[in-house]
This record gives structure tokens, sequence and C-alpha cells, in this order.
């Protein structure tokens, strides 16, 4: 079974509130080693986020600039320069993720929206987590073995109704290299597609025997 955010979220979340006053945060951020934390407001709903970019910027702009840059600095971040609390600080609204979705929808998400932390909230939209990069990537430390066991036994004989004696997988690195022959082209091509997302795999490397008569090419990519 494919691990979900639950599985890999860290339940010790480093937040403020909204009226978090920037030496407080410029402290936090200090003291307990993280590069960003979420804000929430009195229900404990996550309403943005704060990153030490975020601070990093009224250092950066709150002075006097010259009047050739000072132009060219967009109004939103002289704004973050002159803020004074988390609320006025922070970017919203903040990404976040449910607890139940898969990790690599998170990774989708990070990657998509460049953040490198997302807050994990309930259905009400309250602060439960947090999932890291690292914690994401977490997924790729599984076992060889263990992945190999899941494609022949999961895949290949319980899903697919195949012998797994017609099959022979290898997995090195979390690079999976499936032989053998399968009854049918669509048979065959279903187990490598289902086997690239088996978690911790890194790769499918398609070296089956398909059926002379169906005329299937293998993917030259793997």
């Amino acid at each position: 079974m494919n691990a979900t955010v639950k599985d890999v979220m860290s339940t010790h979340v480093v937040a403020v509130t909204q009226s978090a006053t920037f030496k407080q945060m410029a402290a936090r951020l200090r003291e307990q080693r993280v590069s960003a934390f979420p804000v929430l407001d009195d229900e404990n709903k996550v309403i943005g986020v704060v990153s030490e970019a975020d601070l990093l910027t009224k250092e950066a702009l709150d002075s006097e600039l010259p009047s050739a840059f000072r132009g060219m600095v967009h109004h939103r971040e002289h704004a973050k320069a002159a803020a004074l609390t988390a609320a006025d600080l922070m970017t919203k609204p903040a990404v976040t993720i449910g607890p139940d979705e898969p990790v690599a929808d998170a990774a989708r998400l990070m990657y998509s929206r460049r953040v490198k932390r997302l807050p994990v909230t309930d259905e009400d939209g309250k602060l439960i987590g947090i999932v890291s990069r690292t914690d994401v990537l977490s997924v790729y430390s599984r076992p060889d073995a263990d992945i190999r066991n899941e494609i022949t036994r999961d895949l290949i004989l319980n899903t697919y109704l195949c012998e797994p004696a017609r099959f022979t997988v290898t997995v090195k690195d979390g690079i999976v290299t499936i032989e053998g022959a399968p009854e049918t082209t669509a048979v065959g091509r279903d187990i490598i597609a289902a086997a690239r997302h088996v978690e911790g795999v890194v790769a499918v490397r398609d070296r089956l025997t398909y059926p002379p008569a169906e005329h299937y090419t293998p993917n030259p990519l793997f």
C-alpha cells in the first residue's frame, strides 16, 4: 500500500499566531532551527505561512533605496518590509494538504508551488502536522526486497492472476527490472505500468518478451 501524508508527516509543528511580532518570529526561527512556520488564527486554522525569506525582506528593503532601484522593487515586497506582525508578513493563502493524500501528491504540490514544506490540515482547516521535502523523499528508503515482494506477490500474482514463475523481478537501488513472458501484451503492459506506482520505485525497466503476433514495442527509454 502506498504511503499517505499522515505516514510521513511530523506532528511536532512550530507555528505562530497571526499577532506574533517580527522579533518573536525571528527568535523562533533561530531557536527552533526551522526555515518557515504556519500562521494560525484563533481557531488553530492555518491562514498563511511565514518563511525566513519573508523576514529577510525587511532586512534587505527596510531602508532608503537608491531611486534607480526603488522602482524595480515590487510593491508587495515593500509592504513586507514594513510589516510588523505575522498577519502582515505571511504569504497567504497557505498551500496545505490533507493527511490522507498520497505522498506522491504532496511531492507534486511542493514542486508545482515551489515550496519546501506543506502544513497538514484536517477537514476544518486546523493544523495537525507538517510534511517536508525530506519526509516525502523518505519513501525511497524502502528496502529493495520489499519492493520486489510487492510486485511479485501483490501485482503479478494477486492483481493480474499470473504465475510468478513466468517472471523474473529484480530490484537494485529502487530500479526495477521485469523479465519474462506475459500471456498477453495487455497484461504485460499493465504490470509494467502498475509497478511504476509501487512505493519506493525509482524506475522500471521493461524487459518482457511479448507475444510476437501483437507487435508490441517496449518503451525505448527503459
